[in-house]
């Protein structure tokens, strides 16, 4: 799915380049929507063989679709969108979608095979290895940032003969990732000795999980002081409880942990609000406090309200965790604009903006250079996507001059025969 400041694209209601019915299946990578965003879609026009994913994902793709489905009849009322698809259209996908687990080849005909392999992006993420007639073709999907907490790492390339591969942070590298708790820290002590409120954004899948881990093992290394902490967010809420089902997928020091009896994303200082008044109920809790609520961007969801609320008031802090795309009212606030308009109000910005550039579940330049060069055999011809020009750009220089691989950047709709 094409995804804008405005939710969805205009593109993704033009038909299919292709004939739906014609499709015998789909291998899904994993449960974030610009990857799963038109299988109802699809099946809407005359898709109906199976859809293959991880098992986790298959959960998670229904929470994702359904959560879409409120999402665009919210924007249907207010600024008369049309819908894309409806909770039938989620119900079709959910039927026809099977669970796999890693690591385990599976057929698709008498000569076509393939295998999911743990990408390390999100809980049940996977890049696939299709295996035709000795020839093998690996579609990365997302490649996830290396030593996260809760994910595994992304499993190696063995020998491969393309590689269709994301480029999402093609020319740019992730501040450290072990500097981002001490950042985390030190935010969170400065909104509280403050008697501030501390709001964090974040996307529902992953970056949720990532914040209460680490905040859980700040809170219990008395790292941190002891405050009320809210998630407010349903979507956040019920993903968790999905990671909490897969734990088997979690990395060896979060098994450890949830082998012992701890649960990573549960500790007493934690209020989830679920509903409506629930959420309106955090607004009674004297600060200082910390809110964690979708959206990421803060284009919409309940992160507005709190903004609403609090960023007129210089004692409170928001920390941005999360990418701030063009147009959006968070890239605005990082940016530095003192006014804002939500929800028809124009908002003073006095709180303080802080931003940690080392939460993203996507593999930076390096990662995704050395992920190539780490392969049992480099592919002879490698297809960059999912990225900006500038960035394809990049990557392709230095997986040319590192690898000496034929780097291919493809066009949308190009046909390649291999």
């Amino acid at each position: 799915m094409w995804q804008t400041s405005h939710f969805i694209d205009k593109r993704n209601y033009e038909p299919f380049s292709f004939n739906p019915a014609e499709i015998d299946a789909v291998i899904v990578t994993h449960a974030h929507l610009d990857h799963i965003g038109r299988l109802p879609k699809l099946m809407h026009e005359g898709f109906n063989g199976k859809i293959y994913a991880n098992l986790a994902t298959v959960d998670l793709t229904r929470l994702m679709l359904l959560d879409a489905v409120e999402i665009m009849r919210y924007n249907q009322k207010k600024y008369g969108d049309q819908m894309l698809f409806d909770e039938n259209d989620v119900k079709a996908v959910g039927r026809q979608m099977v669970g796999l687990d890693y690591d385990k080849k599976h057929s698709l005909s008498q000569d076509l095979f393939f295998t999911l392999r743990d990408a390390g992006h999100i809980l049940g993420s996977a890049w696939v290895e299709i295996d035709r007639d000795g020839k093998k073709i690996v579609f990365s999907g997302d490649i996830g940032n290396s030593h996260v907490p809760i994910v595994c790492e992304t499993r190696p390339l063995g020998a491969i003969d393309y590689l269709i591969m994301e480029s999402t942070y093609g020319n740019r590298n992730h501040e450290s990732v072990e500097n981002r708790i001490y950042l985390l820290q030190n935010a969170i002590i400065r909104a509280v000795l403050r008697g501030g409120v501390l709001m964090i954004p974040a996307f529902s899948l992953e970056r949720t999980q990532e914040l209460l881990y680490e905040i859980n093992n700040l809170l219990e290394n008395d790292l941190i002081p002891s405050v009320p902490i809210f998630l407010d967010s349903p979507l956040a809420a019920d993903a968790t409880d999905v990671y909490k089902k897969y734990s088997r997928y979690f990395d060896e020091a979060a098994r450890y942990l949830v082998g012992r009896g701890d649960d990573l994303f549960k500790f007493p200082q934690l209020q989830i609000t679920r509903t409506s008044e629930e959420s309106k109920s955090i607004n009674n809790i004297s600060p200082p406090k910390i809110i964690i609520a979708g959206s990421g961007m803060m284009n919409g969801g309940r992160i507005q309200h709190h903004l609403l609320r609090y960023l007129s008031d210089n004692k409170n802090m928001l920390l941005i965790v999360a990418y701030q795309a063009g147009n959006t009212l968070g890239r605005k606030l990082l940016q530095g604009e003192k006014k804002v308009r939500i929800y028809g109000q124009e908002v003073q910005v006095k709180a303080e903006i802080k931003a940690i550039g080392s939460y993203s579940a996507h593999g930076d330049q390096n990662k995704l250079v050395e992920w190539v060069k780490g392969a049992k055999k480099t592919p002879g011809k490698i297809f960059l996507t999912h990225g900006e020009k500038e960035g394809m750009k990049a990557l392709e220089k230095r997986l040319k001059k590192e690898t000496g691989a034929k780097v291919v950047l493809p066009d949308y709709g190009m046909i390649v025969e291999l």
